[in-house]
């Protein structure tokens, strides 16, 4: 029963341990792998199909609005891992 309340009373473990998504960067590097996709899909792939279908467009306007947003979601984890390796956490 000792052990127990040892273990919660240790300040190191504030809560669940961390997994790798909670890494702040984890969610921009799967925003600019969309983003190759979709530029790739949009601008360079010469497949008929892809020219003949919807889906051309589709991924050539979804290629800014998803490079805009892993812009914007890389700058936040990168200002948050600084914030992190301020306060003395690991990063």
């Amino acid at each position: 029963m000792t052990d127990g309340a040892s273990r919660e009373e240790d300040p190191e473990e504030k809560g669940p341990p961390k997994t790798p998504f909670d890494n702040p960067l984890f969610l921009p590097v799967l925003l600019w792998i969309f983003a190759v996709w979709f530029g790739y899909d949009g601008w360079i792939n010469t497949d008929e199909h892809m020219l003949e279908s919807g889906t051309l467009w589709f991924n050539r306007i979804g290629f800014p609005v998803v490079a805009l947003a892993a812009l914007w979601f890389t700058v936040r984890g990168i200002r948050e891992r600084r914030e992190e390796r301020e306060k003395g956490g690991s990063a």
